[in-house]
């Protein structure tokens, strides 16, 4: 992957977009933002953070994101507003060498921001970062019955891919089905003009 072209991707930020009527930052998450990361995700409805890879409520789960971003694992973009944190998109690499060409994308969003078109804005901006890391198909996890991402993800062109019964457990011991969608990067780039990614 030229590291070229993820500095001229990451170099558009940050930016100021405005939706309905609310300003947000969008911009490059660092090392430094832990601490607001966490708290944005304690804010967060629990519902909300099955999905997650790690427990961002937590001092680990915080140390471990930020290992990641620091080792280049993971590439963030947060969304800030006056109250802070307003969410998030992610690129989630692995690192098996058959699967290189894949990645997860994370995108979650705090509950006043909800309707505002935020979490499809971090999503497609997660598009371009992905491109400029070379990577072919993104896929996205769920638990079914979180309708505003999987709405979200299937209008941004993803499918259904597989289904995990009970792969969740929550913190009550209650067990969750974990919806998984794909979408190929090139197949959604060549829509991107009707969503609004002209370049």
């Amino acid at each position: 992957m030229p590291r070229e072209a993820l500095e001229q991707a990451l170099s558009a930020y940050p930016k100021t977009v405005a939706l309905k009527g609310r300003h947000y930052t969008i911009r490059v998450m660092t090392t430094a933002d832990g601490d607001a990361l966490m708290q944005f995700a304690r804010a967060l409805p629990a519902h909300d953070r099955l999905y997650m890879r790690r427990d961002l409520t937590s001092e680990r789960g915080i140390g471990s994101w930020v290992e990641d971003i620091e080792q280049g694992v993971i590439h963030s973009l947060l969304a800030i507003d006056e109250s802070g944190v307003a969410g998030f998109s992610t690129i989630h690499l692995n690192s098996l060498e058959w699967t290189r060409h894949v990645a997860d994308i994370r995108v979650a969003t705090a509950e006043r921001t909800r309707r505002t078109g935020l979490g499809r804005y971090l999503a497609r901006e997660g598009f371009n970062v992905a491109l400029a890391l070379d990577i072919e198909k993104l896929l996205a996890r769920m638990t079914p019955d979180q309708e505003g991402a999987r709405i979200l993800f299937e209008e941004l062109g993803f499918t259904p891919e597989a289904l995990l019964k009970d792969y969740v457990k929550d913190r009550e011991g209650q067990l969750h089905d974990m919806l998984i969608k794909g979408c190929n990067v090139q197949d959604f780039l060549s829509r991107r003009a009707a969503y609004g990614l002209e370049q």
